[in-house]
């Protein structure tokens, strides 16, 4: 439920919730329902109620027995602005985060819209990163959504990437891509992660490439025309 992470762009995950809904394109194959139902057949007690979201109290203070500091990756196996997770859960969530500076939290939700709307009840200290999940342009909109949050870093996470993208990245502070990986897996073309890493050096927002996806993802590795993107928000900003 908590612990290091083998997710390239983050060091720890973070989940003191578990499960969600599906609510585009991208959630098709979902890792993490995937991942749910394995936990559940195996009787592990967080996921009696399967991929259904479902609340952790015990789980709140986990990162504050972290001393050294961490890149974390919160909710991996959900979602913190899901529409049945309730403000105080959250707030709770953020206090944490809020008194705990020597770590780097990487908030992603595709649910940006409700992140908006609840900011002025939330405090965005410099080490909460907000992120949205953007898998092709008909979900261009959680974008904009985002840009209403008061993080100090915003970050877009293309993944999986289904579609070419036109970005505007004005107030984006960096972009993750990544093909589909695991059963099912649809394709990336080359060109669609091209483009946006263009459009991110046009526009000097950092960019990282996570991986070309496919069933047996280690094939295919994680170069781009032969070079390793890892590239991360300027520590300036933050």
């Amino acid at each position: 439920m908590a612990g290091n992470s083998n997710i390239e762009w983050t060091e720890a995950t973070w989940n003191p919730i578990t499960g969600c809904t599906k609510v585009s394109e991208g959630c098709k194959n979902c890792y993490a329902e995937r991942m749910a139902r394995r936990l559940t057949a195996m009787g592990n007690p967080r996921y009696v109620n399967g991929f259904n979201v479902t609340l952790h109290p015990d789980l709140v203070d986990v990162p504050r027995r972290w001393v050294k500091p961490r890149k974390i990756f919160v909710n991996s196996m959900s979602d913190l602005f899901h529409k049945d997770v309730p403000l105080d859960f959250i707030q709770k969530v953020f206090q944490t985060m809020n008194e705990t500076p020597q770590h780097s939290y990487q908030v992603l939700t595709k649910r940006p819209e409700r992140a908006a709307e609840l900011s002025s009840h939330l405090t965005f200290t410099p080490n909460i990163w907000m992120g949205t999940s953007i898998e092709n342009q008909r979900v261009i909109e959680r974008m904009n959504c985002l840009k209403q949050v008061p993080a100090h870093i915003r970050f877009l996470s293309c993944e999986p990437l289904l579609g070419p993208l036109d970005l505007e990245l004005s107030n984006i502070h960096w972009v993750i891509v990544g093909g589909e990986s695991g059963p099912g897996a649809r394709p990336m073309e080359a060109d669609w992660v091209r483009s946006i890493r263009d459009q991110c050096q046009d526009q000097q927002v950092a960019f990282f490439f996570k991986q070309w996806g496919g069933v047996q993802k280690h094939r295919y590795g994680r170069e781009l025309d032969e070079q390793t993107y890892d590239e991360f928000p300027e520590l300036s900003l933050i």
